[in-house]
């Protein structure tokens, strides 16, 4: 009998460990919009997952979570998810993925994903309003291991290659969810 991802417990990866040289290198998960860190909007948005890792600097967080670093160090954000999902305590048959960088999700979101995820047994993937794929993905764990690289190709691999070989629904974005911090204007433009 299949479950329901929508209702089926789910364990998430936070990658919060780029160089952010846009940003003049700032830690990002530290970045503050409406007086909140941008880490702590994205733990908002995960606040179903019973297990959160963050791949990136270690920093004080109102919830639980474990903090590592990619391997190898900046390697890049396929290196970040899978270092992230083998540091996860608790197997889940699905993995919540987000870029720390997102801050107008919401649980709201991960649902969608989760839901959409039912029929397309790889998963699920926020799509902006031109259709480009974000980094806020529901993924089978089970298929992300299938298509997994070994640890020396992870190191800059383009996330999109990794993910090629998984049949991922597409979930439009609502309103300003895909909308990411990358620049300061997009920092004063979000907030």
């Amino acid at each position: 009998m299949d479950v329901d991802p929508g209702l089926a417990p789910f364990s998430a990866v936070i990658l919060a460990g780029g160089r952010a040289a846009r940003l003049g290198g700032v830690d990002k998960a530290s970045v503050e919009i409406a007086g909140r860190t941008l880490l702590a909007h994205a733990l908002d948005a995960l606040i179903d997952a019973t297990e959160v890792v963050v791949v990136g600097e270690p920093v004080p967080t109102e919830r639980p979570v474990t903090f590592t670093f990619e391997s190898p160090r900046y390697g890049g954000p396929v290196a970040a998810l899978l270092t992230g999902r083998d540091a996860l305590l608790h197997r889940t048959a699905y993995l919540a993925v987000l870029a720390v960088d997102m801050p107008r999700l919401d649980a709201r979101t991960f649902r969608r994903l989760l839901t959409a995820a039912a029929g397309h047994g790889d998963g699920a993937a926020l799509v902006d309003p031109d259709g480009r794929r974000q980094l806020a993905l529901v993924l089978n764990v089970a298929r992300l291991d299938a298509v997994r690289p070994g640890h020396e190709e992870q190191h800059d691999l383009p996330l999109h290659r990794l993910l090629s070989g998984l049949d991922l629904a597409e979930v439009a974005a609502v309103g300003e969810e895909h909308r990411d911090v990358d620049t300061w204007a997009d920092l004063r433009d979000l907030s």
